[in-house]
């Protein structure tokens, strides 16, 4: 290899001190954006506001929720968060997707039955995560309500029975899993019961923050 050949090598191998040079400033500009995930694992919440950050002359990053300022930017969306959903996110995801059911219902139901207690038990005998009655459980082959999977696959499989019962009419479908579907019949819609107007209520705003 002549000299002009090992010049033209030289000069395509990097730099160092350009490539340390280039990874700081990507650091720098990436910065904001790990800061604000950073509040959001050490300050978890169930309503995370929309976070906003600028970084001033002095090369500060700045963050608030109530920007002040033009220079601040959003960097973080408001989403709803429950740490609790995070133990059976993958499960829950998979069994919905089989079902094609969407995963944020069945978390704003799971929420409003057992607020992600796989060991619940209703005084009238309801079981896990989805709350199954042992009919029900036995219903949907269920063994063991209390296994975490058993009772999503069971009440995800339950709940897609009743949208196809009610001609996917979510509200209704919601008030048969709570009273059953012979009561929504009998009152032709969400039967007059307390407790049941207000599960609904309660899953339709749970599944709404679940979106976000």
């Amino acid at each position: 290899m002549d000299v002009f050949e090992k010049s033209r090598v030289w000069q395509l191998i990097p730099d160092p001190c350009e490539l340390l040079r280039e990874f700081f400033l990507l650091m720098v500009r990436l910065s904001p954006l790990i800061l604000g995930i950073g509040v959001l694992l050490l300050y978890p919440s169930t309503s995370l506001s929309d976070i906003y950050s600028f970084t001033d002359k002095n090369g500060v990053v700045n963050f608030t929720n109530v920007p002040t300022d033009p220079r601040y930017k959003l960097i973080i969306k408001e989403r709803h968060f429950d740490p609790r959903s995070i133990n059976y996110g993958s499960l829950i995801s998979r069994i919905s997707g089989k079902y094609m059911v969407e995963d944020t219902l069945v978390r704003a139901i799971i929420k409003a039955e057992s607020d992600f207690n796989h060991k619940a038990v209703s005084n009238k005998g309801a079981m896990g995560l989805m709350q199954l009655m042992p009919g029900t459980a036995e219903d949907m082959d269920v063994k063991n309500p209390f296994n975490p999977e058993e009772n999503i696959e069971g009440g995800v499989r339950y709940f897609k029975w009743l949208l196809n019962r009610f001609k996917d009419n979510l509200p209704l479908a919601i008030a048969a899993y709570h009273a059953g579907g012979d009561a929504v019949i009998r009152h032709n819609g969400i039967p007059p019961f307390d407790s049941t107007q207000k599960y609904v209520k309660q899953v339709l705003k749970y599944f709404k923050e679940y979106k976000k």
